[in-house]
């Protein structure tokens, strides 16, 4: 995600999809138009790796974009995913959203903290397009690198 806010700041902004559909081919000229900037990044900065100011930055900011390894994620259907062995190798970018403690666990005698994510698969994945993980732990690297927009202008498309 910071190759991308670093991008976007120098180019200048980011256009509407619908300006700029994605096509999934990496040849091909750049069709970037400035005059059809739709949102730029001021600043962005980059969060603490601790959890509590992870909360922190949250609940001041607002969503918080972070890295993830999503080979648990393919196959969620629901609840908290506590995966024991997940690697840290981070390849999927998710908007971490909010947090809470649900799902009693007998071993720590209180609710399971996890963390929900906002994953880019649509509605019909997980919980209406949610995902959510322990909290606790860096459980599949979710804690490794997180970032955040510190000031966005969004043009009047």
């Amino acid at each position: 995600m910071n190759s991308a806010f670093e991008y976007t700041l120098k180019a200048g902004g980011l256009m509407r999809e619908e300006d700029y559909p994605y096509t999934g081919k990496d040849r091909g000229a750049c069709k970037f138009d400035k005059p059809k900037i739709a949102a730029s990044v001021a600043n962005f900065s980059v969060v603490s790796l601790d959890e509590d100011q992870i909360a922190a930055n949250l609940v001041q900011n607002g969503p918080l974009a972070v890295a993830i390894n999503a080979v648990f994620m393919q196959t969620y259907i629901g609840g908290v995913s506590c995966p024991y062995i997940c690697s840290k190798r981070l390849d999927h970018g998710v908007l971490l959203v909010g947090y809470g403690a649900a799902g009693y666990a007998p071993v720590r005698m209180k609710d399971k903290p996890y963390w929900i994510i906002k994953n880019s698969w649509g509605e019909t994945w997980g919980e209406s397009g949610y995902y959510k993980i322990c909290r606790g732990r860096n459980v599949c690297g979710v804690d490794s690198m997180v970032s955040t927009v510190a000031a966005v202008h969004t043009g009047s498309h």
